[in-house]
């Protein structure tokens, strides 16, 4: 049969805060023979997305894509956390965002793993809201990545589902709130 060596290192993005591909490779190092099992890819790519400039400047929110779940798992999440991370009653615990969802990958229609099925309720046109929690929360900022802080309504944005990476979409930031309004089924939580 075919023999494969170890995959190499990712590659580096190919644009500093774009969008892009990173790949990585493995050699033969032994062909097959005689109608021996044939070669596995030898080259896989990635989505990529650098945060940083090489000089080390922060790329602009804008291209951090939101990662969202449902907001079952805030209600998990809180119950597990320890008593620190979370302020008291009488603090701001959060924020929430109101997006209108523009466009969507057919994946997060097909999704029938039970506990992923919220990813069906997600429709284009849809206002949902996606609440910042404190775990979730960057600790320098107090905001939760991909939560189009600095975006103006005209902005696309991007989110991508936690647990299926192939169902994403784009929204538009309608507005954020001190509380989340939104029915369960167009409510969730940025991880």
């Amino acid at each position: 049969p075919c023999v494969v060596g170890e995959w190499s290192h990712w590659s580096g993005c190919a644009e500093q805060c774009h969008p892009g591909l990173r790949i990585r490779r493995r050699y033969v190092q032994q062909e097959p023979k005689n109608g021996g099992e044939p070669c596995p890819a030898l080259e896989e790519k990635a989505g990529c997305l650098e945060y940083l400039t090489y000089q080390g400047e922060d790329c602009g929110h804008e291209h951090v894509p939101a990662f969202i779940t449902t907001s079952e798992y805030g209600k998990e999440r809180k119950r597990r956390a320890a008593s620190s991370l979370w302020p008291s009653d009488k603090e701001a615990a959060g924020y929430c965002v109101e997006f209108r969802t523009e466009s969507l990958s057919r994946h997060c229609a097909l999704e029938t793993r039970p506990y992923r099925r919220w990813m069906q309720y997600l429709r284009e046109g849809h206002t949902v809201c996606v609440a910042c929690q404190p775990p979730a929360m960057s600790t320098d900022t107090q905001r939760c990545s991909g939560d189009g802080h600095n975006a103006h309504g005209d902005k696309i944005l991007h989110w991508e589902a936690i647990g299926n990476s192939q169902c994403q979409g784009t929204w538009k930031k309608i507005r954020q709130l001190e509380h989340c309004s939104c029915p369960l089924v167009h409510s969730f939580i940025f991880t």
